[in-house]
């Protein structure tokens, strides 16, 4: 298997327009990712928290979330929605995706093949790149 990443991508207004899935299936196609599982976390105006899981529900145990019931949970009672819910803004809405780099794997095992060990992992937001002087 290959590395696995979350990612928490949030939406204004709560509104999914297919240009993700799109690109994912594309990924999915060429074998580039797998998407293991994903969550949608949505807030609506008045700070109530809904959530629709994935088939295995593995993002919900990164989560912490382990209440079987989680539709309507009250802003109050979604701690263990872990940062996800607190990042949504009223009205708006995030997906919690957890995806193999299925590109990665081949790269991993040369690394380990030479006697290499990661030491650290990190991806660079935008901004950081842009502040490198290279294009974002």
């Amino acid at each position: 298997m290959g590395p696995v990443q979350m990612l928490v991508i949030g939406f204004e207004g709560g509104e999914f327009k297919g240009e993700i899935a799109a690109e994912l299936e594309r990924l999915r196609e060429d074998d580039t990712v797998r998407v293991i599982d994903l969550v949608v976390v949505a807030k609506d105006a008045g700070g109530n928290v809904s959530v629709a899981e994935g088939e295995d529900g593995l993002a919900l145990r990164l989560l912490d979330v382990t209440d079987a019931d989680l539709s309507h949970l009250e802003a109050a009672d979604a701690a263990d929605l872990w940062e996800a819910t607190e990042a949504v803004p009223p009205g708006g809405a995030a997906a919690v995706v957890l995806i193999e780099h299925r590109w990665a794997t081949a790269l991993r095992d040369a690394i380990a093949k030479a006697g290499g060990v990661p030491l650290a992992d990190a991806w660079l937001a935008p901004e950081d790149v842009a502040s490198l002087g290279l294009p974002a």
